[in-house]
């Protein structure tokens, strides 16, 4: 990577753009009853893009003269923030081709943790319950769904591309509701990733249900995978026993929705709470460690990982919420690392 320094920026390529999505095309209709294989456009080859010194990424010459179906976020994406002294690197862009230009950089993988909060794909009309207020869930184009099967082809292809990133002994959390958590789950078998537990985190306020004919949904799963059987992933044991009271911890987890302060310089539809993520880390990384957030939102992950002494880069479709993320990491103090350079030997 670049020479280390202590200045963080904000490029001015992280200029505001409409709402973008990996796979913003409409499907096609079905053909012969199969599901058509365009996963919404055409996903990059592993070979596409390359990963500099700096951190830059960049298209190869073939990439550049003949591949001009690209619609959306940047392509190849904008390294918009850095801060090689925390070991943070933000990016504008789709996080397949950012995953493609790390995996042809480092075949052996490169990050012990990654924390996935992907699309939900539960933005299609229904109503729910908002500061008293019954409102549309309309939480972005990202977010809506093109079918089942789609949406399961979606989650293979950001999971698979997870998987080369990780280290062999590295693990990958992935949080998401009903609407999504199962096809996640299987994908996670089709691709023999090692599912290690299922995290209930339970809310104790959640909006109430306007319908009356369900139950009150007040809990999302978040799945804990090792990157295949022969990972031995790490698992802060002691940690999580002590701060349980000094009684193992269960996987029931209760924690309140993020507060007034995290939403300080913007929110986002489906912000997760510091300490949630937190915890996550601290379960299954050690100071130093590398961890990568492909769907980076507003920063949660990136801002956990700062107050922790984690390295961590991240990958956001939507630029203002890269500048969100930026913002707020910023008011966050850690001590100095080199992002892309191993940790000491502990």
């Amino acid at each position: 990577m670049a020479k280390k320094s202590d200045s963080s920026h904000v490029s001015p390529n992280a200029t505001r753009r409409g709402a973008h999505t990996s796979y913003r095309k409409k499907a096609p209709p079905p053909q012969n009853g199969h599901a058509s294989s365009d996963l919404r456009s055409a996903p990059a080859s592993s070979s596409a893009f390359i990963l500099r010194e700096d951190g830059t990424i960049e298209a190869d010459e073939d990439t550049q003269a003949g591949d001009q179906t690209r619609p959306t976020a940047p392509s190849p994406p904008h390294l918009v923030y850095r801060n090689e002294a925390r070991g943070i690197w933000l990016y504008h862009g789709n996080s397949l081709e950012l995953l493609d230009a790390i995996a042809n950089k480092y075949p052996d993988g490169r990050f012990e943790m990654i924390f996935a909060d992907p699309p939900y794909f539960l933005s299609n009309g229904g109503i729910t319950c908002h500061a008293g207020r019954m409102v549309k869930v309309d939480k972005g184009d990202w977010d809506k769904s093109r079918g089942p099967e789609l949406n399961h082809e979606f989650n293979m292809e950001w999971l698979r591309r997870c998987q080369r990133v990780l280290k062999p002994n590295g693990s990958i959390w992935v949080s998401g509701t009903h609407h999504v958590i199962f096809s996640i789950g299987y994908a996670m078998q089709q691709l023999s990733f090692k599912i290690l537990n299922d995290i209930a985190w339970e809310k104790p306020n959640p909006p109430p249900n306007l319908s009356c004919r369900y139950f009150t949904h007040s809990t999302e799963t978040i799945l804990w995978a090792a990157k295949n059987e022969k990972s031995r992933h790490t698992f802060n044991y002691q940690i999580m026993r002590e701060a349980n009271g000094g009684k193992q911890m269960k996987t029931v987890w209760e924690m309140a929705a993020p507060r007034n302060g995290e939403k300080a310089f913007g929110k986002h539809p489906t912000q997760k709470p510091v300490a949630l993520v937190e915890r996550c880390l601290l379960a299954s990384t050690n100071e130093g460690d590398l961890v990568l957030d492909p769907f980076l939102g507003n920063g949660t992950t990136v801002v956990a990982c700062a107050s922790l002494s984690r390295r961590c880069v991240g990958v956001e479709l939507e630029s203002n919420y890269v500048e969100i993320a930026a913002k707020r990491v910023e008011a966050v103090s850690r001590e100095p690392s080199d992002l892309f350079a191993l940790p000491a030997p502990r």
